[in-house]
């Protein structure tokens, strides 16, 4: 276990760099160490599942990883088309293989009553963004019920996956409010945006590892339909 919390050092060390980058306004700094994140959590990914048989599990975790990073990277990556729609249509495929994976590979008990907050929480949330929205009302909307199906499929699973679903829930919610409600959101929201991303990204791939590490070791895995 010690050997899988190795492979994420590099991931923390440049998610505290590029945070701290944000928070003094390096964007010299901040910008390709964003684009540096995701492919060290896919290498810690591949670190701590080194020695254990490779899973459909890790597959689809590692595909949420790069799609989670083409979405950071969207501006860079696809510069000819209008930054917000990509980045809502690669974290929202993200998102889908987050809750097929939580949902449908992870969970070890249902759904929590607590978890109906991430019903009110979208409601709410667009009741505020709505007239911000524009063109993007609808996308934004659906991308909203996919964020908050993760944060919901999450619960589901490890407390290590439960609070990453929340911080990155959190990270989306006040990215929200940055892009749509510039205006409203004072400077030391866009590190909080970050901080809370590489937390939960963080957390969701070291609590799949653990959860696919304990279900090979144990002799029945537990199941939830």
């Amino acid at each position: 276990m010690r050997r899988l919390w190795i492979g994420f050092v590099p991931y923390i060390a440049v998610s505290i760099v590029h945070v701290s980058a944000l928070a003094v306004g390096s964007d010299a700094v901040a910008a390709p160490t964003k684009l540096a994140l995701m492919p060290l959590l896919g290498l810690a990914v591949v670190w701590g599942a080194w020695g254990s048989r490779w899973t459909p599990t890790h597959t689809l975790l590692v595909v949420a990883i790069v799609l989670s990073w083409l979405g950071d990277g969207a501006g860079t990556f696809v510069p000819w088309l209008p930054t917000v729609p990509m980045m809502l249509l690669f974290f929202g495929l993200a998102h889908l293989c987050y809750i097929w994976l939580f949902w449908r590979k992870l969970a070890v008990r249902r759904a929590p009553l607590w978890a109906a907050v991430y019903a009110v929480w979208w409601v709410v949330l667009l009741a505020v963004l709505w007239p911000h929205l524009g063109g993007l009302a609808i996308a934004v909307a659906i991308y909203g019920l996919v964020l908050g199906g993760t944060a919901f499929a999450a619960s589901r699973c490890h407390p290590l996956i439960v609070w990453g679903g929340v911080f990155f829930l959190t990270s989306d919610s006040v990215l929200a409010f940055r892009l749509f409600t510039p205006d409203a959101m004072p400077d030391w929201t866009s590190p909080l945006v970050m901080l809370t991303y590489c937390l939960g990204q963080g957390l969701i791939a070291a609590g799949v590892l653990v959860s696919v590490r304990a279900r090979q070791t144990a002799p029945t895995p537990a199941v939830i339909p």
